[in-house]
């Protein structure tokens, strides 16, 4: 059974909540692969990803004013603050979401819902550069 893998850097801004969906599908698109699983994985402790809507920009600002109500940035709130004020709250938000996808693929083409996209999650208050792992199985 083929595999196919690859580490993808996405450059993100400060909190933002970006969509990589076209990324990700262009990918495994171009690996061969007709029918089988693509995981998703992102190796780090302040960023997460997520399946969410993607047709209403809304629903990203109101996820990320729902996740700072959560985790709010108020240092008196932790212990952990090695790295700044976002440093424990945006290790929360990781914990809260998920750091691994698992997508379905028939036809060479990832399977997601009508308004479903992929988004990557950027927790702290500086720009980052992101690691994806992509690990495409099938046949």
């Amino acid at each position: 059974m083929p595999v196919a893998q690859e580490r993808l850097t996405i450059e993100t801004k400060p909190r933002e909540i970006k969509e990589i969906t076209r990324e990700v599908a262009g990918w495994a698109a171009r690996q061969g692969i007709a029918r089988g699983l693509l995981t998703i994985f992102i190796p780090h402790t302040s960023a997460s990803l997520l399946i969410q809507e993607n047709y209403s920009p809304a629903v990203r600002q109101d996820l990320a004013a729902f996740l700072g109500r959560l985790a709010p940035e108020e240092p008196a709130l932790y212990r952990h603050n090695d790295e700044g004020p976002d440093d424990m709250p945006a290790h929360l938000k990781s914990a809260l979401t998920q750091v691994q996808l698992t997508i379905p693929v028939s036809e060479g083409e990832i399977r997601l819902g009508t308004w479903q996209g992929i988004f990557l999650l950027e927790h702290r208050a500086a720009p980052h550069r992101r690691d994806l792992i992509l690990t495409l199985i099938g046949e």
